[in-house]
């Protein structure tokens, strides 16, 4: 089935390479007929970032952003007011933890640690949706991505997996907030993808072997597919869903014998 986003402005935030899942999204929205905003945090992703929009059609925009920068997130709404009235679609796939909060125990977590993983990974949104917010001026779609680890254990996720099922709280309080301007709210939880984030993970090569084995579908589930539902969310079809999690995972999240 396609999707027509024709006369649609997006913003994505969290594209670093081809590889990202941000970017098959943006990618798939920009071919239904989007007009894409990126945001990248830092020159080191900048290039990155411009090479890959570059290949799109319809001419995307481009403005640095730091999410744990009030300063800059509102710079960087300033930078969308200059350039469109209206936005319809908003794309979150940013995550961090340092890498010492992904090793060991939950329990020796720090509390520096704990705050940078809940800032980057979940207020940003709060506050992304709070500037984006008065832009929706004729409803939309906000769109996060998540992790079984919100609702489940796994080994290494530690800090991250209490930041997910924050963050998939937050996706129900902002529907509740944001559903009288008719603008949608969700989350994708998606099964283990190869990318770069992803390998920083320990054991996420058996992570991957783990779902090949008990998914119904034996597999997780790869960019394109993440992307063809995120596509869906931003279109009409998903007029009538907001707050929810959706699997994207092969079905691993239904099976109790693990």
């Amino acid at each position: 089935m396609g999707y027509d986003l024709t006369g649609k402005t997006a913003i994505v935030f969290g594209v670093a390479n081809r590889r990202s899942i941000a970017w098959a999204i943006a990618e798939a929205w920009a071919k239904a007929g989007a007009k894409i905003i990126f945001s990248y945090q830092g020159e080191r992703l900048a290039q990155n970032v411009r090479e890959l929009a570059e290949t799109l059609d319809g001419d995307p925009w481009i403005a640095p952003c730091d999410v744990t920068c009030d300063e800059q997130i509102h710079d960087f709404f300033q930078f969308v007011r200059s350039k469109t009235s209206q936005v319809d679609l908003l794309l979150h796939s940013i995550a961090y933890a340092p890498r010492e909060a992904l090793d060991g125990l939950f329990l020796d977590v720090s509390r520096e640690a704990f705050h940078v993983a809940m800032d980057v990974s979940v207020y940003s949104l709060v506050a992304l949706a709070r500037e984006a917010a008065p832009l929706f001026t004729a409803g939309g779609s906000i769109i996060t991505m998540s992790f079984y680890g919100a609702q489940k254990v796994f080994p290494h996720y530690n800090v991250m997996g209490v930041a997910k099922a924050a963050l998939e709280s937050a996706v129900r309080y902002l529907a509740y907030d944001l559903g009288p301007r008719k603008v949608r709210v969700n989350a994708i939880s998606a099964g283990p993808v190869n990318t770069v984030a992803a390998r920083g993970i320990s054991g996420f090569t058996e992570m991957l072997a783990r779902y090949a084995e008990l998914a119904p579908m034996g597999r997780s589930c790869n960019q394109d597919e993440i992307a063809q539902t995120a596509l869906f969310l931003a279109s009409e079809g998903a007029s009538a869903i907001t707050g929810q999690t959706i699997f994207v995972d092969g079905g691993y999240e239904i099976m109790g014998m693990r």
